[in-house]
């Protein structure tokens, strides 16, 4: 892949989806190259805020040139928080598509877990719109506000978990893997780092094949700056220590080849 630009995307809509949770699509080319389990990073239009936001890709309109995306707005006077006011005809600037998404093709004839936590929930929709397999989508949430709960039901079977118990399973996704004797030969996850050191611990004890899509704060999100890196089991090429930059390298890597 080469080194992508930054371009000026233009927002189609923005609605709150749940509280504090904001979907935004976004006409861009990019959209034409994204694949599940890649990210954009996203620029405010204040110029006090240099950084971009890694947020990862939930849906993919190749035909319309958009891309979906859906966030959490972590607090005022945030980038997602100016985010979150942006109305449609509005730009903003972005790099995208960027990262390594999921790998489609090792779950031809499989039963697949698709596994989304919290914010890690939204990436799973484009994967799970595009598997071809028997699919089992297992998503985990803090209450009752299940956003994007309809349209994982038109693309998977859907088992809930929720911290307070309000709907599904009450606990954590593994619960409601476990409450439901689900069974897989493939695992997608993407969600905080205690819920997917948790899966790795599991598919390890079933000797399951599983993918992992890891949630860092990037700055650069281009793999420049070694400011997302994670341990992994062997060196890096390009700072020759054992660490991979979850922007460049990632954010998805087999579970047996990162530590977490």
């Amino acid at each position: 892949m080469g080194e992508r630009k930054r371009e000026t995307a233009v927002v189609v809509s923005q609605e709150e989806i749940a509280d504090g949770i904001f979907s935004m699509r976004i006409r861009t080319d990019a959209a034409e190259n994204a694949a599940p389990g890649q990210f954009i990073s996203m620029y405010t239009n204040d110029p006090s805020k240099l950084l971009p936001r890694p947020i990862s890709i939930c849906e993919i309109e190749k035909e319309n040139r958009v891309l979906r995306v859906v966030y959490r707005v972590t607090g005022e006077k945030t980038g997602t928080e100016l985010f979150s006011r942006m109305k449609e005809g509005d730009t903003l600037p972005i790099i995208a598509p960027l990262g390594n998404g999921f790998p489609l093709d090792r779950a031809e004839g499989k039963t697949a877990f698709l596994i989304g936590g919290g914010i890690g929930v939204p990436p799973i929709l484009e994967l799970a719109k595009q598997l071809h397999c028997k699919k089992q989508i297992v998503a985990g949430y803090r209450d009752s506000q299940t956003f994007l709960r309809r349209e994982f039901e038109q693309n998977g079977e859907l088992y809930i978990s929720t911290e307070d118990g309000s709907v599904g399973t009450k606990g954590n996704v593994l619960d409601a893997i476990r409450e439901n004797n689900l069974r897989a030969d493939i695992i997608y996850a993407c969600g905080p780092t205690p819920m997917l050191r948790a899966i790795k611990k599991y598919a390890g004890e079933e000797k399951v094949e599983c993918y992992l899509s890891l949630e860092e704060r990037m700055a650069c999100g281009i793999g420049a700056c070694l400011a997302c890196v994670c341990r992994t089991m062997e060196k890096d090429s390009h700072s020759n220590v054992n660490n991979k930059r979850i922007c460049k390298d990632g954010p998805v890597f087999l579970s047996t080849e990162v530590e977490i």
